[in-house]
């Protein structure tokens, strides 16, 4: 008499069925197939990940604007040229409008200013400020826009914020455009 299978109650399945679903690989070798599977697909997405660069932030009255650094040497040196695209060439800079007698406020995230290293504001490529450790700047009615007798301001000024190791080399540059009200 056949067996019935085991959803008909008694018995077991036929030995010509099992050995048809038989797995190719046995059960070992099946579960060390995916776990290394498992383990090649997770560091193919570590690897795919980027620790987040820190944020410089430009605040002026109550219009804020935060960018990650658009030029960084990943703990290397920039060139002074490198430096100086960067501050002056960025088409693509955050912008926030600025009136004559703003507070300008700069802050970075702690980041910046670990293991010894500093930041310093840079406005059309001049330093503004001596570097800092701190996380915050503040410069309450400065007139960044004034030119000193000389003419009519610009519509817009870069400002840029450096990021300096220990020996005052720079490392990663953040910009912004400051726009004449």
């Amino acid at each position: 008499m056949a067996e019935d299978p085991p959803c008909g109650g008694a018995g077991r399945w036929p030995d010509s069925l099992r050995l048809m679903t038989a797995p190719l690989f046995p059960g070992r070798a099946r579960r060390s197939v995916a776990a290394l599977g498992a383990v090649s697909a997770g560091l193919l997405l570590l690897s795919a990940c980027d620790k987040p660069t820190p944020l410089a932030t430009v605040t002026v009255g109550s219009s804020s604007v935060s960018a990650e650094s658009d030029c960084r040497g990943d703990g290397k040196e920039l060139s002074m040229d490198r430096v100086q695209e960067c501050l002056t060439g960025l088409k693509n800079a955050k912008t926030v409008e600025y009136g004559r007698g703003d507070t300008l406020r700069l802050g970075v995230e702690p980041a910046v200013v670990e293991d010894g290293k500093k930041w310093q504001a840079v406005l059309d490529g001049q330093p503004i400020t001596e570097p800092s450790s701190n996380t915050y700047r503040s410069f309450q009615g400065a007139d960044v826009f004034a030119t000193g007798g000389q003419g009519e301001a610009p519509a817009s000024k870069m400002l840029g914020l450096v990021q300096v190791g220990e020996d005052g080399k720079p490392l990663a540059v953040w910009s912004f455009k400051l726009k004449l009200k």
